[in-house]
């Protein structure tokens, strides 16, 4: 009996918090790049990442100007941005991922990786956002609208999260993405 309830009490939430943590790990989380195929952030180790989910028909689509400016700027500094298409708010990105790239190439030029669309909110949330904003994440709270900004660290761990609204060259953004680019792998 004793041994019975010290495997409930210890090895048991021992185990949980184990899986817990692996669960956790934005690294490990799986997601299709534009052409379908399973990536992850372990994809870009040693690059600081700012994970953006993005949207073609939002008022605040003429951030993807400045995302591809500061990506240009830092792109050989070991950064780069991620452009994840939802259609979570509005349905403001309907399209199919061809005509997504398409449109961010011919609107805007941009060159950074643009992934394959998933959700960032509700029963359809992707794991990685589930990680980054999840009642357990690393900035518990729904993504409020298109634009929404994720600095993941050179270690793959969350540094800081701005809102839709905080555009890509404002100084919070620039700042943390520079401090974040100077600190050794």
């Amino acid at each position: 009996m004793l041994k019975s309830a010290m495997l409930h009490r210890i090895i048991i939430p021992a185990m949980i918090m184990a899986a817990n943590a692996y669960a956790a790990d934005l690294t490990e989380i799986q997601f299709a790049d534009a052409s379908g195929k399973e990536t992850s952030l372990k994809a870009y180790a040693g690059k600081v990442v700012l994970v953006v989910n993005v949207a073609s028909k939002c008022g605040l689509t003429p951030q993807y100007e400045a995302l591809e400016q500061l990506y240009k700027a830092h792109k050989d500094q070991d950064f780069v941005v991620l452009g994840f298409p939802c259609n979570d708010f509005g349905g403001q990105e309907p399209g199919t991922i061809e005509e997504i790239q398409t449109f961010c190439k011919a609107k805007y030029d941009v060159t950074f990786p643009i992934m394959g669309k998933l959700s960032v909110k509700g029963k359809e949330q992707h794991k990685l956002y589930e990680a980054l904003t999840g009642k357990e994440g690393a900035f518990p709270g729904d993504v409020r609208w298109n634009f929404g900004k994720f600095l993941i660290g050179k270690d793959g761990k969350p540094i800081a999260r701005f809102e839709p609204k905080t555009t890509p060259d404002s100084p919070e953004v620039t700042q943390a993405v520079e401090k974040a680019i100077a600190q050794p792998k």
